[in-house]
């Protein structure tokens, strides 16, 4: 706590009391994480468990109670499905804990740091630039220029002084102001409207598009389908009531991709748990395939290729001595509300000096790029961006001339002097230039080798930044971005054309605003492009919410952590190679072991159909579908899911999974009709029938698996082992409890010359789509190559 220069003293200790007594805390309405009940619910009551349930009941009515072991399978599905979630949010809460900010406060005329969930009604807060405004509030000293488009969705700055109400939700752009919380918790505006409608971003995911998909095709047919199967079986000859729900529930179950959306929930936590252990926090799941198939980053100079340490390394004087020019900076440095990086260095340059005391300041904004103020002097300093100051290149000739002398990777400010006072709007007319700031940033450790990896994965790198050209070019050649050379300034850029021209064709931006930095986002998606954007101050926040992904790290404003999927909790863009790896992945080993739940979904929908019109029982039981589900689907699929693969995402991820699982669903479904014809024409019984479809069954399934595993390691050898063993030990001993009969020496032929046959097929029809999927990856691959390459030409 600090003493603080203000008439204001806020609440004492038993006022706060009070007020928590009286139930008036700020506590959050908006749950970051499902509660441990809504876990529960959404794993438990779903369409697919509901449906299980009335095939449950229907196996109990007619007293089949061996077939009622694929509920087990159901009921471990939800208990890992809870189990995941849960240590998913414990980890997600701990890290959102970690890296929230704390609120000043005013408290027994002293400044305290609490927690947003803290603030009591009629608390004095103390707000400055990139704070998160937490409760609605009014103004009662000082002013500010607020940002509302969280809420609004515009962009402009809106002024607010002694009596203006602050909404919460909306952020702090410019200024410094003490602002008494008059609404808490739900009584907030930002309360009041769902967070969705504050802010509407759809989910870029080719995997919850692709499930959805899939869900609703299963949804249509099941029921249609279900009810002809069931009458058809129920009118066959020797048919009972008991035959005929078996068959149906068998059928059913085996189009029920249950599995599936669980094995992606499941690996999507275990991710987020991962990620977490690493200190990125995740705050939308389906982020980390999206950031995994992105193809341009862009990147905001300060606190992601530099950290927040700034140093004044040279001072170019025009005429005034060293000590004016510190003096100068030392008043401006005391008189601002709120020092960043840049007010550092210059209050480490300065400090020896005692400042002058400041009449009337204006406070430093991202339109503006300038800060200064009249003081007792009778002068006025400001000091900014040149370009921004110093409009006229023909009048301010010497201070142009001695910038493009300046070849280190240095920001470059100018301080001015002025006998008029400045406006927030407008500078005066007579500034005298003093001297030339020259500040190093300081780049992160491993920058250099996060950006090769980048360049290496085939992602295009783009810095947006509001620094001048230069300061962001020489930063960029120094960490190695492509194109650097070719930096633009967005000050030149007036039209749309120019920058959607702009977007595509450069790789460094310099001199960019806030507005700019979301249509040059908007620019690279309109071109086919999938972007992600890194950035931690108010100045981002617009872009940010438009990327695809949006990083944040947990050191920048409370508003770019509040629209960002991903934050850095430890600021280090070193994690990003990390989340990228992640993600792959994720979609890769996604894409394969949904492929082994879509056979079943497949083949059953063909059968069942196939056996409405063919007179003679269906093959399968649920049971004989649980064992082979289990070892063939089930336990790879996990094992699969959970190992490294950092191979590039490429391709469309339902056409992958669907080519993937065509060849076993069209080996399943050929082998189970021609036994069915062949059973029509011999004297083959129902249960030999069956338990030959059960073995081709799990021999295709396990084909599949093979193919998937390759190339094997220990872990993946092991796994087809055992599951194999399962299958055959299942077999063997259990062979009553899965109602598989014993084969004559003529089945055991058939099965043979079957195996074979389907062993042959298989390997074909699998090589063939393996052929059209990777042709598709690389003609895709090769038509973004090829666009990189033409605007490498352009550039």
């Amino acid at each position: 706590m600090e003493n603080i220069n203000s008439n204001l003293v806020g609440l004492t200790d038993s006022e706060v009391q009070k007020r928590i007594d009286e139930g008036k805390v700020n506590i959050s309405t908006n749950i970051k994480t499902k509660s441990i009940k809504r876990i529960f619910c959404d794993n438990i009551f779903t369409l697919f468990n509901l449906i299980n349930v009335i095939l449950l009941a229907a196996l109990i009515f007619v007293g089949s109670h061996k077939n009622m072991l694929f509920i087990g399978v159901v009921i471990a599905n939800i208990i890992i499905g809870i189990v995941q979630e849960i240590r998913s949010k414990i980890s997600v809460d701990k890290l959102t804990i970690l890296s929230e900010k704390k609120i000043n406060v005013l408290r027994n005329g002293k400044i305290a740091e609490i927690s947003k969930d803290e603030i009591v009604l009629d608390d004095i807060l103390v707000l400055s630039r990139g704070s998160q405004i937490p409760a609605d509030c009014i103004v009662c000293d000082g002013n500010c220029r607020v940002n509302e488009s969280l809420l609004t969705g515009e962009s402009n700055l809106i002024e607010k002084n002694v009596g203006d109400e602050l909404l919460s939700g909306s952020f702090i752009a410019a200024g410094k102001c003490y602002a008494q919380a008059v609404k808490v918790g739900a009584d907030c505006y930002a309360a009041k409207i769902n967070n969705e409608a504050k802010y509407i971003k759809k989910v870029n995911s080719q995997i919850m598009e692709s499930f959805n998909f899939i869900i609703k095709i299963c949804t249509f047919v099941l029921f249609p389908i279900g009810i002809a199967f069931f009458i058809r079986q129920f009118t066959l000859p020797d048919a009972t009531l008991q035959s005929a729900v078996i068959s149906t529930v068998a059928s059913l179950v085996g189009m029920i991709p249950k599995g599936m959306i669980l094995l992606t929930s499941s690996v999507l936590a275990v991710s987020i748990i991962r990620l977490s252990s690493k200190k990125v926090l995740v705050q939308e799941m389906y982020c980390i395939e999206t950031l995994a198939r992105v193809d341009v980053l862009c990147l905001d100079k300060t606190g992601t290729l530099t950290t927040d340490e700034m140093t004044v390394t040279g001072v170019i004087p025009f005429g005034a001595d060293e000590n004016k020019i510190k003096k100068a900076l030392s008043s401006i440095v005391k008189a601002s509300d709120e020092l960043n990086a840049t007010l550092y260095a210059l209050r480490d340059y300065s400090d020896s000096v005692s400042p002058y005391e400041c009449s009337k300041f204006c406070d430093f904004s991202s339109e503006t790029k300038w800060s200064g103020g009249t003081f007792e002097n009778g002068k006025t300093y400001i000091v900014g961006a040149t370009e921004c100051i110093l409009k006229s290149r023909e009048k301010y000739s010497e201070v142009y001339s001695e910038i493009e002398k300046i070849n280190q990777t240095v920001r470059i400010l100018v301080l001015t002097e002025s006998d008029s006072e400045p406006d927030k709007d407008s500078l005066p007319d007579d500034l005298k230039p003093l001297a030339l700031i020259l500040i190093k940033d300081k780049l992160r450790d491993n920058v250099n080798e996060t950006v090769k990896y980048f360049k290496e994965q085939g992602v295009t790198l783009k810095v947006i930044s509001g620094d001048s050209v230069k300061t962001v070019k020489n930063i960029a050649i120094d960490t190695g971005i492509e194109g650097a050379e070719n930096a633009i300034d967005m000050s030149t850029v007036t039209t749309d054309e120019e920058l959607e021209d702009a977007a595509e064709r450069c790789n460094v931006f310099g001199r960019v605003t806030p507005a700019q930095k979301k249509k040059l986002v908007v620019a690279l998606k309109k071109h086919g492009h999938s972007v992600a954007m890194t950035g931690d101050g108010v100045n981002d926040v617009l872009a940010l919410k438009e990327a695809d992904c949006s990083v944040a790290m947990a050191s920048g404003s409370d508003a770019a952590r509040n629209v960002s999927q991903l934050v850095l909790v430890n600021n280090d863009f070193g994690a990003m190679p990390s989340v990228v790896a992640e993600g792959r992945r994720t979609i890769n080993n996604l894409e394969r072991s949904s492929a082994l739940y879509l056979v079943k979904t497949i083949y059953s929908v063909i059968l069942s159909i196939f056996f409405i019109f063919f007179r003679t029982g269906y093959p399968f039981e649920p049971i004989q579908l649980t064992l082979v589900g289990a070892l063939t689907v089930g336990l790879p699929s996990f094992v699969l899911a959970l190992q490294p693969n950092k191979d590039i995402v490429k391709g469309n991820f339902t056409v992958n999974i669907i080519a993937r699982s065509l060849p076993t669903a069209f080996c399943i479904s050929a082998d189970t009709i021609l036994l069915a014809i062949l059973k029509y024409m011999t004297d083959m019984s129902q249960a030999q029938f069956s338990t030959l479809c059960v073995y081709l069954t799990a021999f295709s399934c396990m084909l599949l698996v093979i193919r998937l595993s390759i190339p094997f390691n220990p872990l993946r050898a092991v796994m087809v082992i055992g599951c194999s063993a399962g299958i055959i030990i299942g077999s063997i001993f259990f062979g009553g409890l899965f109602s598989l009969a014993p084969l004559t020496f003529e089945n055991i032929i058939l099965l043979v010359i079957f195996a074979a046959g389907t062993f042959v097929v298989f390997n074909i029809l699998y090589n063939i789509a393996q052929h059209y999927i990777e042709k598709f990856k690389k003609e895709s691959h090769l038509k973004l190559t090829a666009k990189r390459n033409a605007n490498k030409q352009k550039r």
